[in-house]
């Protein structure tokens, strides 16, 4: 049975039974908890939590999955993978385990035709229901195990929905191991199914052990995750998830690119290599296409980390050339058809895996000489192993992979210290995952607060579109994180209204300002405005007077210049975005946005900077948009109709059954949330004032909007007259008379330095006539304040030289701009020797309230005390004496 066998039958049986489906959400979540979706059940969350009502009681989805948890496992085992398909059927408060246990039994034995007496049971320890319902359908009680919490205990990994699971495993036969069920062996009895019954609520604490359960759920849930790769293992008799349809053509492309045939899953490094390359291939196209592009945090460097595990291992196949543009085409050929948006993003995946590919070969190339040079100087020391240290900058500094340097240290008979390699970056881990926590946390204190208010209030309700004023009422009032029935003059404090005017950020656009008017002249300024949960809209802000109560009714004020100006940079940035996208191709898509009163930043993927003239010609057609005063029009209807429009929805951005889409003229069509003007023109002037890198692909330009652009103007033409009136010319002449100017200047400049240059090699020249012999060598030591600081170390060097003897020390002292500068230059005999310039001045320096730096045969040292110069040359000199006395 083929993949997409596998889901309509599935879709097919879950339907039948009053299952609605619901599309897979992106691999970027909106909970800010996750960075990135890693089960079916994330876009539900609200539903379990109470926090919204589905349009359903049931649902089924296939989900799109992300986890890099078991990153280092993918090739190991034949099972895991980072990216996979989750199907899925959900109950919301309907049916229970009774069901849910029936229906996945039913369906494997039936609609998949598995062999019942090769399907394994595990439940909870203490489900004992779970049990009995499993042998009431005919599982015999020595096919079913019990396990502990780190095997039938499921949760999200941070505080929320939690419960008992049942999983459905399948025995594969000897081949695959030792006999004895899934308790035993979990790659011979490979899970398939999880069933989790959703029915408690937990709190902080590790994924799988320690955390509390806070109580139960307001109704109990049921969340299954049946692993579509696994599946399709099983029923198309292949050894590994690489073999099924869903990546065998990979495997084929990076069969071709190696030459050779993969082994099988035998547990070479080999084996393990082409694995990667074929599994990782696909995470990487899915990423992409959802809005993931690499970066050195986040979801973009776990995108940068499997692109460059790719890399390494066809080296470690003996593929020498761009490897990422073709595996990841496959993909695109392959899944295209069930999975739309890789067909529509095949132009932006090719483009930013080809432009990573070659950057992490360019990091290769440099830690590859950065390498050699630490072997070096491992072998001229005489040491037999490459230190941990080194491997560690190696990876975290340059991005190069330890096993790379493990492999040429070991051509080189050196060992690498893996033992420290691994304490700094547990280290490393340790410091990232506790900021981390200390992020999810505070983001997980303010949610729990909204949820409390979402439970107790309900939604808010957006009256903004059309006005900027509404009569309203005081619904909440949160003040430090708590609920509280007042608030009083000097406080801060997050209001929660019944009906707003108030536009909470969303999109890139910023939450609105304003005031909240209460009776007896109170007043709370609205410093911002922000979604707290779903539906809920937050205005945060500071009593400026009086005091505001919970049930109080208010008059809520936007400050209209404010939206007005906001609404002028949103519907440039549909403006922008649609001339980029005509100018650079369909893949200039959207990748971030921030829209505020008056400017807009907007980031785009492309490969390359925009020289100035694909600038002015960007933002000549932006301009020429928007005087033809095309009409603004906003319109609703369900994604569907909007996408077959031609209608463009926003990487990462979640949308409900009915979307709001905003037109401008006919060169514009997205799904849009935002305020906008009513005609394009209205925007006034776009001015562009820069753009730039943010990322590996990824642009982003700046630009004003309508009077703060007009503003800009003003202030360049100011700048302008009071340059042409420094200059005594008109404007026209102002470019050609400058650049004739600062032509002359540096004439001048080069003149003035080959003065100076004579100049010092005179006082050089002098100085070295002055040496006297010391020891068994010669010494200048002596006073220059007519050289300035940073003169004085060329000046030693040249007295050095000129005198022609390897065992000469020059020490020059200056004082300048109430600073005090000591410099010395050593002849190769004393560095032969042992003599560092830098110890000559260690004292000296210490005298002047400074130090000295500097290695091998020259030495510089600064310091504010100059008052102590004099006393400092003389230790300089008595430190040379010393060193010259010894040769």
């Amino acid at each position: 049975m083929l993949s997409r066998e596998i889901r309509d039958t599935f879709f097919a049986f879950f339907g039948e039974r009053g299952h609605i489906r619901v599309p897979s959400s992106p691999l970027i979540p909106s909970d800010p908890t996750l960075l990135l979706a890693n089960a079916g059940m994330n876009q539900f969350k609200p539903y379990f939590l109470g926090e919204a009502v589905p349009d359903s009681p049931r649902a089924m989805t296939v989900q799109k999955c992300a986890r890099t948890s078991d990153i280092d496992n993918v090739g190991r085992t034949t099972r895991h993978a980072t990216f996979f398909e989750m199907l899925g059927n959900f109950s919301f408060g309907d049916y229970f385990k009774a069901e849910a246990i029936a229906w996945a039994w039913e369906l494997f034995t039936e609609g998949y035709g598995l062999d019942p007496e090769r399907l394994w049971i595990t439940v909870y320890l203490d489900d004992d229901e779970s049990a009995r319902i499993w042998r009431s359908i005919g599982v015999p009680a020595e096919r079913i195990h019990r396990l502990g919490v780190e095997d039938n205990y499921w949760s999200m990994g941070v505080p929320g929905p939690c419960g008992p699971s049942s999983e459905l495993c399948y025995d594969r036969g000897p081949a695959f191991g030792a006999e004895g069920g899934p308790a035993v062996n979990d790659e011979r009895y490979v899970e398939l199914w999880n069933l989790v019954f959703m029915e408690k609520l937990r709190g902080e604490g590790p994924a799988k052990k320690d955390y509390a359960v806070l109580g139960d759920l307001q109704k109990k849930n049921i969340d299954t995750g049946l692993g579509l790769d696994r599946l399709a293992a099983i029923l198309q008799g292949v050894d590994t998830v690489c073999q099924t349809d869903l990546l065998a053509p990979t495997l084929e492309a990076t069969q071709e690119l190696a030459g050779r045939r993969f082994p099988g899953h035998d547990g070479s490094p080999e084996s393990v290599s082409f694995q990667v390359v074929t599994e990782h291939a696909r995470s990487i196209a899915f990423l992409i296409a959802d809005g993931v592009l690499p970066s050195n945090e986040g979801r973009g460097y776990i995108l940068r980390r499997l692109m460059r595990r790719v890399v390494r291992h066809a080296r470690l196949l003996g593929i020498d050339r761009p490897v990422l543009a073709e595996v990841t085409a496959s993909v695109v050929g392959n899944l295209g058809e069930d999975w739309p948006e890789l067909t529509t993003q095949s132009s932006l995946i090719e483009q930013v895996v080809s432009a990573e590919e070659e950057t992490f070969n360019r990091t290769l190339r440099q830690g590859t000489r950065l390498l050699e040079a630490a072997i070096e100087r491992a072998r001229d020391t005489g040491s037999s192993s490459l230190s941990g240290d080194t491997a560690f900058e190696l990876h975290d500094t340059y991005g190069f992979p330890v096993d790379l340097t493990t492999e040429a240290a070991g051509a080189a008979g050196l060992e690498v210290d893996r033992e420290r390699f691994t304490a700094l970056l547990e280290e490393q881990q340790r410091r990232a995952k506790q900021s981390g926590k200390e992020r999810t946390g505070a983001a997980l204190a303010r949610l729990e607060a909204y949820r409390h208010v979402a439970a107790r209030f309900g939604a808010s309700e957006f009256v903004g579109y059309d006005a900027t004023t509404a009569e309203s009422t005081i619904a909440a009032l949160i003040v430090g994180g708590d609920l509280v029935e007042h608030a009083d003059e000097g406080q801060e404090v997050e209001v929660v209204l019944r009906q707003t005017p108030f536009y909470a950020e969303s999109g890139g656009q910023v939450g609105d300002a304003g005031v909240i008017r209460g009776r007896d002249g109170a007043l709370v300024e609205v410093r911002d405005t922000r979604a707290g949960v779903v539906g809920l809209t937050v205005h945060k802000g500071r009593v400026a007077s009086g005091s505001v109560r919970i049930g109080e009714e208010v008059r809520a004020e936007v400050d209209p210049d404010r939206r007005a100006a906001v609404a002028r940079s949103h519907s440039a940035t549909h403006v922008l975005h649609a001339m980029l996208r005509r100018t650079l191709g369909d893949h200039a898509r959207q990748q971030g946005s921030l829209v505020a009163p008056g400017r807009l930043r907007f980031d785009f993927a492309h490969f390359s900077a925009l020289d100035q003239d694909r600038i002015d010609d960007i933002s000549t057609l932006i301009n020429e948009a928007i005087l033809d005063e095309p009409e603004v029009r906003v319109w609703h209807t369900s994604r569907a109709e909007a996408e077959a429009a031609g209608a463009m929805a926003l990487f990462g951005e979640k949308y409900g059954d009915v979307v709001r889409v905003v037109d401008i003229g006919d060169f514009s069509r997205e799904l849009c949330g935002g305020t906008h003007v009513d005609n394009a023109a209205a925007i006034g002037p776009v001015h562009i004032l820069s753009e730039s890198s943010i990322g590996s692909s990824l642009r982003r330009i700046e630009a004003l909007t309508g009077q703060d652009a007009l503003r800009h103007f003003d202030r360049e033409r100011m700048l302008l007259n009071e340059l042409t009136g420094l200059l005594g010319v008109g404007r026209d002449a102002a470019v050609d008379t400058l650049t004739k100017r600062l032509s002359a200047l540096a004439d001048a400049e080069k003149k003035f330095a080959e003065l100076r240059r004579r100049e010092l090699e005179g006082i050089a020249e002098r100085l070295a006539g002055r040496a006297r012999a010391s020891g068994g060598g010669w010494l200048v030591v002596s006073r220059v304040d007519e050289v300035e600081r940073d003169e004085l170390r060329t000046v030693a060097a040249s007295v050095l030289q000129r005198r022609g003897s390897a065992t000469g020390v020059v020490v020059l002292a200056t004082e300048a701009e109430g600073k005090a500068a000591l410099s010395v230059a050593i002849g190769n005999r004393l560095a032969e020797n042992g003599t560092n310039a830098r110890d000559l001045l260690t004292r000296a320096a210490a005298m002047i309230g400074g130090g000295a730096g500097g290695r091998g045969t020259t030495a510089s040292a600064g310091g504010r005390q100059v008052e102590h110069l004099d006393a400092a040359l003389r230790a300089a000199r008595e430190e040379a004496e010393a060193r010259l006395g010894s040769l």
